[in-house]
């Protein structure tokens, strides 16, 4: 298992990522093209390496999703999308239809290009390994594309994929100013970051980085509260691996209750409040 990190000034990445359990050697390529991640020539500088590997694996982020198809393209291969398990060295499983059906595909490339869903498989421990560190040659910046800019968005809470605890907002919160009236509360409470559905997003109510769901981002924390949220088909594929689900909706029909482990049949609006108060 090799790793390529590729950056600018990227030497902590690369001695960082030296140490993760099961790397066997870190490829480390630094140049001004490759400063910002920029996807034209990342993948340029993973087609350099390619020939040496019978597999090229890239979290299935908005990043590796930017990159990994044009390294496939580049190659002339299938790129397998989404692994959520690995069932041999050429057989793999992907959920389609929004996770309401898992496909076992089996590609016949000589080098098998794959986005991997980061939540369908344990974590490496960031310690224990002992790989090597090599240099390589920077390809060339090819020029297509340049860095513009970029705003980052700052908050105190941990971010979306990565939180163990997330509470979620959908469209019966009713404006922007209710999100942070209601949720934010108990998101302090819990230490959770806060989520919302695709139509909570659509209507303004929360911003687009908190769009959980098939468009917005896969999660699977150890906590999720659904507050308000019926539980469309395009939420429930993006957080129903959460380890405890706990919904809180007026309506006793709503799709959410199918998949939570703990279910509250109460207006949202008096149930929170209850529950920042009992914590």
């Amino acid at each position: 298992m090799h790793v390529l990190v590729a950056g600018q000034g990227s030497e902590p990445a690369a001695q960082a990522a030296s140490t993760i359990a099961g790397v066997d050697k870190v490829l480390h390529a630094q140049a001004p093209g490759l400063a910002h991640g920029l996807a034209e020539n990342l993948a340029s500088q993973v087609v350099a390496i390619a020939s040496a590997y019978s597999h090229i694996l890239f979290p299935a982020t908005a990043n590796g999703k930017n990159v990994a198809p044009r390294v496939a393209a580049l190659l002339d291969v299938a790129q397998v999308s989404d692994v959520t398990k690995v069932v041999s060295a050429d057989t793999f499983e992907r959920p389609i239809y929004a996770g309401n059906a898992i496909a076992t595909v089996q590609s016949s490339d000589s080098i098998k290009v794959m986005t991997v869903r980061t939540t369908g498989f344990d974590a490496a421990s960031a310690t224990g390994g002992q790989a090597s560190v090599e240099s390589l040659q920077a390809v060339a910046d090819g020029g297509m594309s340049t860095f513009g800019g970029s705003e980052i968005a700052k908050s105190d809470r941990p971010e979306l994929t990565a939180a163990k605890i997330i509470v979620s907002g959908g469209r019966a919160l009713g404006a922007a100013d209710k999100f942070n009236e209601v949720l934010t509360p108990l998101a302090d409470k819990l230490g959770a970051a806060l989520g919302a559905s695709r139509a909570a997003v659509d209507a303004g109510y929360a911003p687009n980085d908190w769009q959980v769901g098939q468009t917005g981002k896969i999660v699977a924390p150890e906590l999720y509260v659904a507050c308000g949220i019926s539980g469309a088909i395009q939420h429930l594929a993006g957080m129903k691996d959460s380890k405890v689900i706990v919904a809180i909706n007026k309506d006793p029909e709503a799709p959410i209750f199918s998949v939570a482990d703990y279910g509250l049949e109460a207006d949202l609006f008096t149930a929170v409040p209850e529950l920042v108060k009992s914590l």
